[in-house]
């Protein structure tokens, strides 16, 4: 799921579309970045930072946790001529947060699906989110987490340790909240997807 065959064909489906989906809408929804510092966490391929660099944001930092998806990110900055605007960084978000300053927008595209702890995850970001925190999770609905938990035994019988969550909505909310984030824009993505945009 995080190899690097998944990440060449993310990369080939970026050159040619550009972002598209949920992806292009929580980048939209990070608003008028024009000079502004970018916070990808879990960023992959970094297509959205990328896309926010390319529309006028300053700098960026990507905190990933898998080293497959290195070679080829770095590719597409090459190619883009925005390596120096980049600071990519391997390792856990939540336990490296306190070296990571303060950003004015930051970025979770589908990463809090990925997380067991949602409150340190939000909360970290949400702490670094000098202006926006944009965020995309699996929608709260009962067939959501028919189909979670459907996948997350077929990666059990698999031998994988990897587990997909559906956290409550509120939660997440409340865990950027506490950290003086307000709700401002929410948007769902077909059945699956919802996008919330929260603001200082």
């Amino acid at each position: 799921m995080f190899g690097r065959k998944p990440a060449e064909r993310q990369a080939r489906g970026f050159r040619k579309r550009g972002l598209r989906g949920s992806a292009k809408a929580l980048a939209g929804l990070a608003g008028d970045v024009r000079g502004e510092s970018v916070l990808e966490v879990g960023g992959g391929i970094g297509a959205i930072e990328i896309a926010l660099l390319e529309a006028g944001a300053g700098r960026a930092t990507n905190v990933e946790l898998a080293a497959t998806y290195e070679d080829t990110a770095g590719a597409l900055l090459a190619e883009r001529g925005l390596s120096d605007r980049v600071d990519r960084r391997l390792g856990d978000f939540v336990a490296e947060a306190d070296a990571i300053e303060p950003h004015d927008v930051v970025v979770m595209h589908r990463v809090v699906c990925c997380y067991p702890d949602v409150d340190a995850l939000v909360g970290a970001a949400a702490e670094r989110a000098s202006r926006r925190l944009v965020l995309t999770y699996p929608q709260e609905r009962a067939a959501v987490r028919a189909s979670f938990s459907i996948g997350n035994a077929v990666m059990r019988l698999r031998g994988s340790t990897f587990r997909a969550y559906v956290h409550p909505v509120r939660r997440i909310e409340a865990a950027a909240e506490e950290h003086g984030l307000t709700p401002t824009e929410r948007r769902r993505h077909g059945l699956l997807w919802e996008s919330l945009a929260l603001s200082r």
